[in-house]
């Protein structure tokens, strides 16, 4: 028994309790290995490709014909049909057959020759944010590309230089695929690592107190405990931005120093918010309901797809009080910007700040709640 109480009995014996568990082993190692694979899986393509669309051509002149097969070669839509009634496309988006449809107007190419604007009506199903807002933004460069090139040929045509006067080149920084798996799964990846460590916790202390009742701790038993998570959440860490990012060609800057300070600050915070919010379950499958079910809205709650400055400022502050919020902000600032660790002091402050307060509330759970209720 005296060996289970010092450091390194507590931290073997929380190891034997992780390997010996089939619940918390599938949970804190089988888990994150599955949704390395599965969770990327929804996002391979990165971009929107191949959207179904229709074409309303009330034109059907050499013009209309020749946009038409630029849009043809676009990447993201895919044109089914040529159709002159903006009925049958407005019937087609409303069925979900089709994410949107581009429509000529009759006068197109008079109206070029002339030199009068020829609009163009672009529309796309709203029920697939995602989705419309590809379609819309690739047929929109396509037909910029088209006006431009028209613009040449009119300047050629009336004498002015063959050239236009200069040309917008758009070259992405940090997501340079430009891909939602890239921008969402980097973000998603550090609250996998920390509600599948809860849930860990969670099962092992809800396991402890059905045998045994409450659970009282030494301050050996903490650290030796806590050493054994932090060392499981940091592995999960290191294979998620080291092989995960590498194997799924997600886009990498951080700095080895900074990236290893960053997780080790973001682990520490949440075994100490672990410690503190299991001392409180009596069962494992509380840790399931409980943690699982949050998932979605810490997700969320971080801002990381939402701006922080359009949330209510209360939202905000609330946020701040689970590890993850700073975490996944401070983390992507270095894995995907290739920010300094001083870019991200207001995340590492945050994370200190929760270090110390569910540390030593944990602390307080474990160990002194004993002595103060005697």
């Amino acid at each position: 028994m005296k060996k289970i109480e010092t450091f390194s009995g507590a931290f073997i014996t929380t190891f034997h309790a992780i390997f010996t568990d089939k619940a918390a082993i599938s949970v804190m190692l089988g888990a994150v290995v599955l949704y390395s694979f599965f969770y990327p899986l929804g996002y391979q393509e990165q971009v929107a490709a191949n959207q179904p669309i229709y074409i309303v051509d009330h034109d059907r002149s050499a013009l209309s014909r020749e946009l038409i097969r630029d849009i043809q070669s676009l990447r993201a839509v895919k044109v089914q049909a040529l159709v002159i009634d903006a009925d049958e496309a407005v019937q087609a988006v409303r069925a979900m057959k089709i994410q949107g449809y581009v429509e000529i107007p009759a006068d197109f190419e008079q109206s070029i020759w002339r030199g009068t604007p020829a609009d163009i009506a672009l529309f796309a199903n709203g029920a697939s944010l995602g989705q419309a807002s590809s379609v819309l933004a690739s047929l929109a460069s396509a037909i910029s590309g088209f006006a431009q090139e028209i613009a040449v040929r009119q300047a050629a045509f009336t004498g002015a230089g063959i050239r236009p006067p200069f040309e917008l080149v758009q070259r992405p920084l940090f997501n340079t695929r430009e891909g939602y798996g890239s921008f969402l799964v980097t973000g998603v990846a550090q609250l996998i690592i920390q509600q599948t460590l809860l849930i860990g916790l969670a099962v092992l202390a809800g396991t402890r107190r059905e045998l045994y009742g409450r659970i009282f701790l030494t301050h050996k038993q903490i650290m030796g405990i806590s050493a054994a998570a932090m060392s499981i959440g940091s592995v999960n860490m290191l294979y998620y931005l080291g092989f995960m990012f590498w194997y799924q060609d997600y886009p990498q800057h951080g700095s080895l120093g900074s990236v290893l300070t960053g997780s080790v600050l973001f682990i520490s915070a949440v075994v100490a918010f672990g410690l503190f919010i299991t001392s409180f379950f009596r069962t494992r499958e509380r840790a399931f309901q409980l943690i699982l079910f949050t998932a979605l809205p810490l997700f969320f709650l971080a801002n990381l797809s939402w701006p922080e400055v359009s949330s209510p400022t209360w939202l905000v502050w609330l946020a701040k009080i689970i590890p993850s919020t700073a975490g996944i902000n401070m983390m992507v600032k270095i894995t995907q910007y290739g920010a300094p660790l001083c870019a991200a002091k207001n995340e590492i402050i945050n994370l200190l700040v929760l270090i110390f307060v569910y540390g030593g509330l944990g602390w307080w759970r474990y160990h002194f709640y004993k002595i103060t209720r005697q």
